[in-house]
């Protein structure tokens, strides 16, 4: 080799070793579900496996990733689970909204407890849940309530939202406050979790559909706009906004979730895809999704896992990182 050869080949050899890597797509996987399940919402659990919510029979799933087995466990009659969340004691609560109900299941006995909204108390078509920092569950009602449960007495609250029909998602930031999103109401709102009452805060965009919000680590609220197609961030710090609107022709953000790293995943049914966004670049990258028609509902997450719960074709998904 000449040596002008030889110094061309280094100086190649150097710069490919010292370009950036090039992130490889995600690995997803797909696991199926009882046939009839129509998963809503999924939440790891504390042993390894995913808990779901089996709306469509009455029950709370769970699913071994290891070996792909699932198990039912029936709620009661009339039940129609919606979200599903992993509490401080480890057990999974649901929104139950054919029981009216908040439902605690034990993990080990798999005893169901069943906590009904207050004697006299409308319909609420609960929809989601959360805590807070001091352990009190807040849930979500899309016929125009929110409320609470206190686990260690039992106490069930409930609160007519200030603008009525549509409160959907729900979530707590890391400063203990807790916000939802009102799908009909197109607006998200904090709950002072000491009066219980709820103060709206308007995103810039009218009729957007905000329909789930998650916090980042730096308590700021990422929201889902399903009409408008955007992911939009609140910052409470600046009292300022910021949105994005998702990659394709006609994107349809349905759900948000903020991983540790402060990376936002969001679902998007109009291109039956998930979205990765990295607020740092403010870039998106669109994941398309194995099976048509998955309808992700929800997303949560654990360290290396992105949880999905494909109601469309009765399956679960992860996407590792």
């Amino acid at each position: 080799m000449r040596r002008r050869d030889f110094l061309f080949a280094v100086m190649a050899t150097a710069l490919w070793c010292a370009a950036p890597a090039h992130a490889a797509d995600p690995d997803i996987k797909e696991y199926s579900v009882p046939k009839g399940s129509h998963p809503h919402d999924v939440a790891p659990a504390r042993d390894g496996g995913v808990w779901y919510t089996a709306q469509a029979a009455g029950a709370l799933g769970w699913l071994d990733p290891v070996s792909g087995h699932t198990k039912h466990i029936p709620l009661g009659k009339n039940s129609a689970p919606h979200g599903v969340i992993v509490g401080p004691d480890g057990a999974p609560w649901i929104t139950d909204s054919g029981l009216n109900a908040i439902v605690r299941v034990d993990p080990k006995t798999e005893k169901v407890d069943i906590f009904p909204l207050p004697k006299g108390a409308p319909y609420a078509n609960l929809n989601t849940a959360t805590f807070d920092n001091n352990g009190i569950l807040w849930y979500t009602g899309q016929a125009g309530y929110y409320g609470r449960v206190d686990p260690k007495t039992g106490k069930v609250e409930v609160f007519e939202a200030p603008r009525g029909r549509g409160p959907y998602g729900i979530c707590t930031a890391p400063d203990g406050s807790v916000y939802y999103a009102s799908l009909a109401g197109s607006h998200i709102a904090r709950i002072d979790t000491k009066t219980g009452q709820a103060t709206v805060i308007e995103p810039p965009t009218p009729g957007q559909g905000a329909r789930r919000v998650w916090a980042d680590s730096k308590s700021r609220i990422w929201v889902s706009e399903w009409n408008s197609g955007q992911v939009s961030m609140y910052d409470p710090k600046t009292n300022q906004w910021r949105e994005w609107q998702l990659p394709g022709d006609n994107p349809q953000t349905y759900a948000v979730y903020v991983d540790k790293r402060d990376i936002v995943w969001l679902s998007d049914f109009g291109a039956n895809a998930m979205v990765r966004f990295d607020p740092k670049t403010e870039k998106f990258k669109a994941i398309p999704l194995p099976s048509r028609g998955s309808a992700v509902r929800q997303i949560l997450g654990r360290p290396g896992e992105v949880w999905l719960p494909l109601s469309g074709v009765d399956k679960l998904a992860v996407i590792w990182e």
